[in-house]
Parts: C-alpha cells; structure tokens; sequence
C-alpha cells in the first residue's frame, strides 16, 4: 500500500451533541442545496461559511445537524430551503457561491473538503430517514449516539453506509482499464462495484470482475478504502493479477475495456479518489 494514501480527519472529533464550552460562536456550517455547497465567495477568499454568516444570508434552513468539532470549531450540515435560491444565487453582489460536492478540493483546505462528504452524508440520511421504515411513524437523533428511533414502535435505525470495492488490475506491465457509457468521452477508469448482500468482499471483487470484463484475477491485495459520499457508499480499494480470459464487456455497465500500458493511460484521476492512488501506485511501481 502507499504510504502516502491517506484520508484522515486529523483533528475532527465526531460527536452527536455539542460540547459545553466559552466560545461557542466558532462553527463551520457545510450547507447545500441539493448535492452543491454553498461557499463564501469575498474578495480574497473563497471559503465555508459560519452558522452566524449563513444566517445573514436570505436563506432558511429545512434542518440541521451536529456532526462534531474540528479543531474546537463546531461543524453543522444544514439543508436549505432553496425556494428562493435561484433569484438570491444570480446577484453578482451576493459574496457566495454554489460548488458541486466534487469540486470542492483545491478550493477549501483538504480536512473541510472530506468533511463535506460526511457533512452531506448525514444531511442526506436525515432527510431520507424522517419516517420509520418499519411502521411509518415519525422518526428523531437519539442522543447518545449516531441513529434515529422511531417515536411508536422503537426501531433504531443508523445512516447507511454502501459498501463499494474497486480493484486495479494488472498483467505485467499493463493495466485494465474499462469505461462506462455514462462516463465524459475519452475516460476509463478501473473496476469498481457494490458489494450485495450475503458475499464477502473479497468474492464481490471477484463477481463484479467476471461480470464487467469477463476476467479471472489472482494475488487479491487490499490497498486501502475512502468515504465515498456519492452518495452513500464507503469505497474499498485492491490490486489483482489477471489470471486467465480474455476481455468480455457486459455491455451494460462497461461499454469498453482494454489493457494500458504505463504510457498509454488517458486519464489519471486526482489523489482525491482511491482511483487516482491506485493508478498512480501503478505507475510508480513500473515506472
């Protein structure tokens, strides 16, 4: 695994009710309108707003929650209410912006931009979760800790986290990559897929191989896993031998798929993603 593959929250204290303390007027407040976050825009800086700075700014909230304390700075989601957020968003003098959740990395510092992806996460299961899937019955936070509980029949539920793999797979010197008909012209990336229910993760790399590309791979070797807020899912990342086959595509998923040499990869995504350490792992061990 590379060393430098990391995706900590370094100085961020999860917590699901805010701490007693003298200044409580310190907060960060990752608010969105749908999938996009609102940014302060001045002069000098682009950066994420307070709650006392949202609140001077003609929206409203439909809910809020507490997500914990970086660096003793209280960090809140918030949904808005973006009734009026077209007409608001299209004044020059307005000092914000609205930044799609991806985009946000390069403009914020690194720590505020993953705590955005928890920040929507949570935002969304809220949201997603006001009503009990067992009985229909109102949902609230529990206080001791992450999860809501139904107000009739008791039933605690938690936010839902997907979980996801990803896996590089190499023959030689030469790397599988595949593309997706939603994917923008001329990009590939590496396999990815969910797992489902009642297989490990290991035997959904292996499925979600066979599936897509009609290859058997060997030397499974987990590499590392990232928050995945698109929108739920936590990502788990490996490398592979191909072992035996020739590409297939399912023509459903995968549209295309070849084998790249280290030269001739089209695209190498940002160290944001797993995908872009992985190919980058690659590279740096054939290079």
């Amino acid at each position: 695994m590379d060393t430098e593959y990391k995706y900590p929250f370094p100085d961020f204290l999860p917590l699901v009710s805010p701490p007693q303390k003298k200044d409580s007027n310190r907060t960060y407040c990752f608010a969105f309108k749908d999938r996009e976050m609102l940014l302060i825009n001045d002069d000098t800086d682009i950066r994420v707003p307070s709650m006392e700075e949202i609140g001077q700014i003609a929206f409203s909230s439909v809910r809020t929650q507490y997500l914990g304390e970086l660096n003793d700075i209280s960090c809140y989601s918030m949904e808005l209410d973006t009734r009026n957020a077209d007409s608001i968003f299209e004044e020059p003098s307005a000092g914000f912006r609205f930044t799609p959740l991806m985009e946000l990395t390069g403009l914020i510092e690194e720590p505020l931009a993953m705590l955005a992806g928890k920040a929507v996460h949570i935002m969304e299961w809220d949201r997603n979760s006001l009503f009990c899937g067992r009985c229909g019955s109102a949902t609230s936070f529990k206080e001791d800790e992450r999860a809501k509980q139904c107000s009739d029949c008791g039933f605690v539920s938690f936010p839902k986290i997907s979980p996801a793999i990803i896996v590089l797979i190499e023959k030689e010197d030469k790397v599988l990559l595949a593309r997706s008909a939603h994917f923008r012209p001329g990009l590939y990336s590496i396999i990815a897929g969910f797992v489902e229910p009642g297989e490990s993760i290991e035997q959904a790399v292996v499925r979600e191989v066979r599936e897509e590309v009609g290859v058997s791979i060997k030397n499974l070797r987990y590499f590392g896993s990232q928050p995945w807020p698109y929108p739920d899912s936590l990502m788990i990342g490996f490398t592979a031998e191909f072992a035996e086959g020739e590409i297939e595509v399912d023509g459903v998923e995968i549209e295309d798929a070849a084998w790249f040499g280290m030269d001739e990869i089209p695209f190498v995504p940002e160290t944001t993603s797993i995908s872009g350490h992985l190919i980058r792992d690659f590279i740096k061990r054939h290079s």
